[in-house]
């Protein structure tokens, strides 16, 4: 059988797992998606580490001795989701190792409720890249207006930053632009850009649920012929930026540096509409230096019946820019559009941080009462997991 996900790999785009749990380590289920579908990275957010927490009992024994400790909701959440960071940036170290650096690497994002304070996202990425203390990993960053200093400062530390929620063309510049400061700024600290990654996470199934929503509404023949189509123009616009940014004589001496490219992730990448293809967002954003991550779902998926037909996104910039000239003679304000999704982003991100405060908080209270207490199968998890580190 054809190996559709390494025929993809080396196509250019590393394959990230866009989820993580402490039953998909203690299982060594994503050790096993490194080995065998060509898994090279993962992503967190809090979305995902709400459901982690609150579909498993696997949590029970550290939260057990949080509980006895006193510690509150606040340290606690930290200490369970770094626990599974540091674990999964050993799993996924041979990838990071093989690579050069380049891979392998593992993101936890700063607390959303700070999207908008620079100062305050600064600081608990140097906290959080103390408490996980692995090279392979990346510290996420919201790409609000007020985030763009604070990953040009968090680089210029020497700390490896995701750039998430890039929804809009002219913000994605901004991170570049951000990025390449921050480097040069490390640079003059005296820190080695080669141990420095960084990756600028773009979103693109969103745009095109918004965009949808709104030509259904204008409710033309011409209007609804654009429907999907959207989030891969604006995409495939994003990566010509990003070939325009890193081929510049300001790119040339950081690389002389020893500094990697901020490589375009394609996030969100599992299709909202069910009348499209279900590897849409992978098989029309294949170029090379990309990351898509995807839900496991999707791997699978395109493991089963993508189809890898060479660069996607090369020679579709005339074909892009035609269909934002069609949004916007139909109706569609991008740059509305774009507004709209990252403060829907940043707040989908908050209503998550606090769902799993109220979990963690009702867990603590659970098993400070003893009835939390960790079972067998968990106290054997602590054990596989002592490598990790603890709480």
């Amino acid at each position: 059988m054809t190996d559709k996900l390494n025929e993809l790999t080396a196509a250019g785009v590393a394959v990230w797992l866009d989820d993580l749990s402490r039953v998909r380590l203690s299982s060594g289920g994503l050790d096993k998606l490194r080995r065998e579908k060509h898994v090279a990275g993962v992503t967190t957010n809090p979305t995902i580490f709400a459901k982690a927490l609150s579909d498993a009992d696997e949590y029970n024994w550290q939260l057990r001795d949080l509980a006895i400790r006193g510690v509150d909701v606040e340290e606690a959440v930290r200490m369970l989701t770094t626990y599974d960071v540091r674990w999964a940036c050993d799993v996924m170290r041979p990838s990071y190792d093989g690579s050069a650096g380049v891979d392998g690497r593992v993101s936890i994002e700063v607390d959303p409720r700070s999207a908008h304070d620079a100062d305050k996202t600064v600081a608990e990425a140097k906290a959080l890249w103390w408490l996980v203390d692995r090279p392979n990993l990346f510290i996420k960053i919201p790409a609000t207006e007020e985030g763009l200093s604070a990953i040009t400062d968090t680089l210029a530390e020497g700390i490896s930053v995701n750039v998430t929620l890039i929804f809009g063309l002219d913000r994605y510049s901004a991170v570049m632009e951000a990025f390449l400061t921050g480097l040069e700024q490390a640079k003059s600290n005296g820190h080695d850009l080669s141990k420095i990654g960084s990756v600028a996470s773009f979103f693109v199934s969103r745009v095109d649920s918004e965009v949808d929503k709104r030509l259904e509404k204008i409710g033309s023949d011409q209007a609804k012929a654009l429907k999907g189509k959207a989030a891969i123009a604006n995409a495939q616009l994003a990566y010509e930026r990003y070939t325009e940014v890193f081929s510049s004589d300001r790119w040339k001496a950081l690389e002389a540096a020893g500094a990697h490219p901020q490589r375009p992730l394609w996030a969100s990448t599992s299709t909202k509409n069910p009348d499209y293809r279900d590897v849409i967002y992978v098989e029309e954003l294949i170029a090379p230096g990309t990351v898509n991550t995807m839900p496991e779902s999707v791997i699978h998926a395109y493991a089963d019946h993508g189809e890898t037909r060479g660069d996607t996104i090369t020679g579709a910039y005339d074909a892009a820019r035609k269909v934002f000239a069609d949004l916007e003679s139909v109706g569609v304000d991008m740059a509305d559009v774009i507004a709209t999704l990252e403060r829907e982003g940043v707040e989908k991100f908050e209503a998550s941080w606090q769902e799993l405060l109220d979990g963690v908080r009702k867990s603590l209270e659970a098993a400070g009462s003893g009835k939390g207490a960790p079972n067998k199968a968990a106290k054997g998890n602590a054990n596989a997991a002592a490598k990790a580190g603890g709480a």
